[in-house]
């Protein structure tokens, strides 16, 4: 067999010696990782090594090509490429998109990836269904590596076909290269593994100076001849996973076998052998580890076990345990020893259910049921009735002296106020459904403040769980008037339910207190904000800057300002964003443009879809002169017409749905022109861009179709 290709995004020449000498490295290794996965007949459709052909996966014509290099040598792009620079005289950024042949798999399936990040750069990769406009991100790095990397995502089975898309960027700076050497898409989950593949699954040992984990098995034993059977076999030609204590130095050394992240929401039993060879002095267990380092553990072979383990020396144990991982999560085998004859403990043969272990799990839990936006009624909240006071649910229509909700501007919201309170001082409760115990929960809401000159006690959440109270959180800013959001992150020990608490002790130290969109999730707040996971093409609430869209700086006078808090001028603009009520948005300053002008913002490049996309944002729209907000579709060089408004609207900031279909390629236009005085700021702020129709609002906010086909 001869040596494989490679596929490389690749920006200089510089580093070919080295990469190829590398690749002859890895030479020996790549080939048996092929042959392992042949011969146990896994490798599904969309699986390629590149050794005589790209498999059907193409390059994108829109973008730079991939590169296919035989014998492991690695060449550069086109020159041309190497010297292509902006209007500034830097290195223009190059992106290469491959797409891999239509694939059709019904069932759950693990896609692994060989490649390595050279210098600097990134790789992303994206699930890119038919007919849609919005690919699905998976997985995305941007960390550099000496050496060939594996990562794993899973891939949930599609009824439709559907293609990997795999973006690379190469750094800037001299050297930067993307690569790809190996795809592999394998049946099952990505936590399975048997460890018969050199791989080892994506698999990783946490180096330790003295208790690591080592492959044992496959005929030869370099550290120990005492290795059991695998579990997969039950010979020594099979592979296992062990870590041995010989080399134990101090009890806190732990070893740790860490597998690939989970890509995907998982639920269900996580199975797996193990042996010991001794029955004391070691410490076994298995964790969920997720992005922020946090661990749970899910299973300990303890005390309760040890009555078994004389009749089960050396002999394999199937463990089973639920796994419950809401968001992605590596699973994590520790084992330590309290002396050098601790023994040795293996583990073999890991899969993953996605049925729970036991007919007796409950399920996990929906936190969803604590949701609610008002619009609608209470939800599952309900009122103290041994309070004078209560919260009132209101809708303030959209007007220039007072906020609407924060759902739309226009909705309804619960309003805790004094001066309707048959008594100087009252206390509102609001008491949330009941949540299951021994759970991690984030939970979210906006609040707004007006007229409170003691703070302290206006707004107050409280968990309470049996007969006991706790406060996890306290309104301490100012009032502001505005709509900001809180996240909690807080731990059930039993079943609680989460209660608002607005205290006014006196009336003239009172004012109105606002609440609306509550929602609960599972999970540490840092997770399930969606902040360290890759947000979705076309979204953007400009927290982290522009998301991808582009200031039009062709066709329009001057550009979108990126702010936070008020804008300059007085009596017009927002005094906070949508998302937050503390972050970025988007504004056009009226004060430096004539009447007339405008600013534009462009969306990236958008493919054309076989049916409607929906597109949702909020805007702002608040002074004397203001002047007029467009959404429109470039496409061909034109813009077509999809939404418009003029005129000063509200104080609050608002919400547009538009609904529209295009089946060739385009660009969404957000355009603001200034009105007849410098009192006409427009706003705009998350941005989201959706497949399909818009979701159930005709009767209630109008829609703004539009459908823009290409025919013939």
């Amino acid at each position: 067999m001869q040596p494989g290709y490679l596929l490389l995004l690749y920006l200089f020449p510089l580093r070919v010696e080295l990469l190829t000498q590398k690749a002859a490295m890895l030479a020996f290794y790549l080939l048996t990782f092929a042959a392992t996965i042949q011969a146990h007949g896994q490798l599904l459709q969309g699986s390629c090594n590149f050794e005589s052909n790209t498999c059907g996966y193409t390059s994108d014509a829109d973008f730079t090509s991939w590169t296919l290099h035989k014998d492991g040598r690695f060449v550069a792009l086109d020159t041309a490429v190497s010297d292509d620079q902006d209007e500034t005289g830097s290195q223009r950024e190059i992106t290469g998109v491959l797409l891999s042949p239509a694939l059709e798999q019904a069932e759950w399936s693990c896609l692994r990836l060989v490649y390595q990040i050279t210098g600097s750069g990134s790789l992303e990769v994206s699930q890119r269904m038919e007919g849609k406009s919005f690919d699905r991100p998976l997985w995305r790095s941007q960390e550099p590596s000496d050496s060939w990397v594996i990562s794993s995502m899973d891939l949930q089975g599609n009824t439709e076909p559907y293609r990997v898309v795999i973006e690379g960027k190469p750094g800037r700076s001299a050297g930067s290269s993307v690569a790809i050497f190996e795809i592999h898409i394998i049946p099952g989950y990505c936590l399975d593994c048997d460890f018969e593949e050199s791989h080892l699954c994506g698999y990783s040992n946490q180096w330790n100076a003295n208790v690591n984990w080592y492959v044992g098995g496959g005929g030869t034993q370099i550290l120990h001849n005492n290795i059991p059977n695998d579990h997969t076999y039950n010979n020594r030609t099979g592979h296992l996973m062990y870590v041995d204590s010989v080399y134990t130095k101090t009890f806190k050394e732990v070893a740790k076998l860490v597998s690939p992240m989970t890509t995907v929401p998982m639920s269900g039993c996580l199975s797996f052998q193990y042996q010991r060879s001794a029955e004391r002095g070691s410490l076994f267990s298995v964790f969920t580890k997720d992005r922020l380092g946090q661990y749970q553990e899910l299973w300990r072979a303890g005390a309760e076990n040890q009555s078994d383990w004389r009749g089960t020396l050396k002999e394999w144990i199937p463990v089973q345990v639920d796994l419950k991982a809401p968001y992605s999560v590596q699973v994590v085998f520790e084992v330590s020893f309290n002396s050098p004859r601790g023994g040795r403990v293996a583990i073999d043969d890991i899969s993953f259910s996605p049925e729970f272990c036991s007919t007796d799990t409950e399920p996990t839990f929906d936190p969803s049921i604590a949701n609610c936006d008002f619009e609608s009624g209470f939800c599952c909240y309900i009122q103290d009735q041994v309070m004078l006071s209560s919260w009132r649910r209101v809708s303030v229509m959209p007007n220039i002296f007072r906020n609407g909700d924060h759902t739309t501007g226009a909705g309804y919201f619960l309003l805790a106020h004094s001066q309707l309170s048959p008594r100087f001082g009252y206390v509102s409760r609001l008491i949330g459904p009941t949540l299951p115990g021994n759970m991690k929960y984030c939970l979210r809401f906006y609040f707004s403040l007006r007229g409170y000159n003691q703070t302290d006690q206006a707004l107050a959440v409280y968990l309470q769980q049996g007969s006991s109270q706790e406060k996890i959180w306290t309104q301490g800013e100012k009032s502001r008037g505005i709509w900001i959001s809180t996240d909690i992150t807080f731990q059930t020990s039993q079943p609680a339910r989460v209660v608002f608490v607005s205290t006014c002790r006196s009336f003239w130290d009172c004012g109105s207190v606002a609440l609306d969109d509550i929602s609960v999730s599972l999970g540490d707040c840092e997770l399930t904000a969606g902040l360290l996971s890759p947000s979705l093409p076309g979204n953007c609430n400009f927290e982290a800057g522009l998301c991808g869209y582009t200031q039009d700086r062709q066709s329009d006078d001057a550009d979108w300002e990126w702010r936070r808090g008020p804008t300059p001028t007085s009596y017009t603009g927002p005094r906070g964003d949508h998302t937050t009520g503390l972050g970025y948005y988007l504004h056009m300053e009226a004060s430096p443009m004539l009447p007339g002008q405008s600013v534009r913002l462009l969306s990236r490049p958008l493919r054309g879809s076989r049916g409607p996309q929906c597109l949702r944002f909020y805007y702002h729209m608040y002074g004397s002169g203001t002047g007029q907000l467009s959404v429109h579709l470039h496409r061909d060089g034109e813009d077509a017409l999809l939404w418009q408004l003029s005129g000063e609207q509200s104080i609050a900031w608002l919400r547009a749905t538009v609904e529209y279909q295009s089946d060739s390629q385009h660009q969404i236009v957000f355009e603001a022109t200034r009105g007849s005085s410098v009192r006409s700021d427009i706003a705009i702020d998350d941005i989201i861009l959706e497949g399909g129709p818009c979701p159930g609002e005709q009767k209630k906010y109008k829609i703004f179709k539009i459908f823009v086909v290409t025919h013939g």
